[in-house]
């Protein structure tokens, strides 16, 4: 862990803040790996491409109901319980898709588990992780910390994401069905939880009492910022539900029907991705230092939704991968000033819930798309996902420079 404190983390991170980025590591493992075998499972198993859209949608419908529900009590639960709360949900996940291939008991796994078809963090573990973090650093080096947060994980799914292949080439090896192979790699997703519950279980006293346990009487979940955080929530469901259309379980059956990749060459491009993404993460903080958090969030994401377009439209397989690839390295360095500003707007004991509603659309409003996405990819294998993931994505851009460009907070410009 000190290796990971003096290498990567910034100088005045805790070591809780060691310990967060260390399990958000080990899911997004288990995320990124996932999150790529999910369609070629369904498909092997008889199911179609309305499936994978359906599913998708429940599982990130789910997500955001639970993100919610706990984001509004979260200032009176202890964190640490929370988030091995949320490992038991996690292993049991991964045990209820390595026990069945049935559509409608995968169905309700997927709503209430914690099985991520985006391969980005829309998980109940959010909220409570990011407002953990948002005090583990000086206010100066929160979007530093935020960013090295968002890498780790970033660099992990895309390791999983590479690893995706490893179920068909072990069907391939031994006789197995990929569908019997990839049943144990959702056990071994469920392990993960395990080892996560390990590490949270390492977490300060401070995480072991709600965060509003010391006053006399419960604070509402939101107070002041409340305006702010919910006018910043309308626009994220936007960017949310045009994320929705490209979530990497849809990316990846359209790699497939459009392009007819291979599933290990599906994975070895969406591995590539979050590897660009993850890096790309590290300029955030300084560009923010230079022109402000909104701007670094909207002129950072409206190339890469440009981007995003040019793969649908490209002739080929290597023009797409090159566009989704340059879309990769620009499209994620929003997230660490997106995160840090919502930090900075709100309370300290306000925090779980402003990153509880803020990032509940990155759930809900996405969890309508991929069914969407799928019949589209069902009736067509031109990339339309794509392309109104694109544009809607591209109009959260400027609503959001139009609306906050002016608002911007003093301390995370200091230095």
């Amino acid at each position: 862990m000190r290796g990971i404190h003096l290498a990567i983390l910034p100088a005045t991170a805790t070591r809780d803040a060691r310990l967060l980025v260390a399990a958000r590591s080990l899911r997004s493992l288990g995320d990124g790996l996932t999150s790529v075998l999910l369609p070629a499972f369904l498909l092997a198993a008889g199911h179609s491409e309305l499936a994978v859209g359906v599913l998708s949608t429940a599982a990130l419908a789910g997500s955001a109901a639970l993100t919610l529900a706990l984001g509004l009590v979260a200032h009176r639960v202890a964190p640490r319980s929370t988030l091995l709360a949320a490992c038991l949900l996690m292993l049991l996940t991964g045990l209820g898709f390595a026990a069945t291939s049935v559509f409608a008991v995968l169905l309700v796994v997927a709503f209430v588990g914690t099985l991520n078809p985006s391969g980005g963090d829309v998980s109940v573990f959010l909220p409570t992780e990011q407002a953990l973090l948002a005090g583990a650093a000086a206010p100066t080096q929160r979007t530093a910390l935020f960013a090295r947060y968002n890498l780790c994980a970033a660099l992990a799914v895309a390791v999983g994401a590479l690893a995706a292949g490893v179920p068909a080439r072990l069907a391939s090896a031994t006789g197995a069905s990929l569908v019997d192979t990839s049943r144990l790699t959702f056990a071994g997703y469920g392990l993960l939880g395990i080892g996560c519950a390990l590490v949270y279980r390492r977490l300060g006293p401070a995480t072991r009492q709600a965060p509003g346990a010391s006053r006399e009487a419960p604070r509402r979940a939101l107070g002041p910022s409340r305006g702010a955080v919910l006018r910043l929530t309308a626009l994220f469901s936007l960017d949310s539900f045009g994320g929705g259309f490209v979530v990497n379980s849809i990316l990846v059956l359209w790699l497939l029907s459009r392009h007819g990749l291979s599933l290990e060459a599906a994975g070895a491009v969406m591995s590539a991705a979050a590897l660009l993404s993850a890096l790309s993460q590290l300029g955030s903080a300084p560009i923010a230092r230079r022109i402000g958090l909104i701007r670094t969030m909207a002129f950072t994401h409206l190339p890469a939704n440009a981007f995003l377009v040019g793969a649908a439209l490209a002739p080929g397989p290597r023009g797409a991968i090159a566009c989704l690839l340059a879309r990769a390295a620009l499209s994620q360095m929003d997230v660490p000033a997106r995160q840090a500003y919502v930090m900075s707007l709100v309370q300290p004991d306000e925090r779980a819930a402003a990153s509880s509603v803020t990032n509940v659309p990155r759930s809900l409003a996405s969890a309508i798309s991929p069914t969407l996405a799928g019949a589209l990819l069902g009736a067509s294998s031109f990339g339309w996902p794509l392309v109104i993931g694109g544009v809607l994505k591209a109009g959260y851009d400027l609503l959001l420079l139009a609306g906050f460009r002016h608002r911007e907070p003093a301390d995370e410009r200091a230095e």
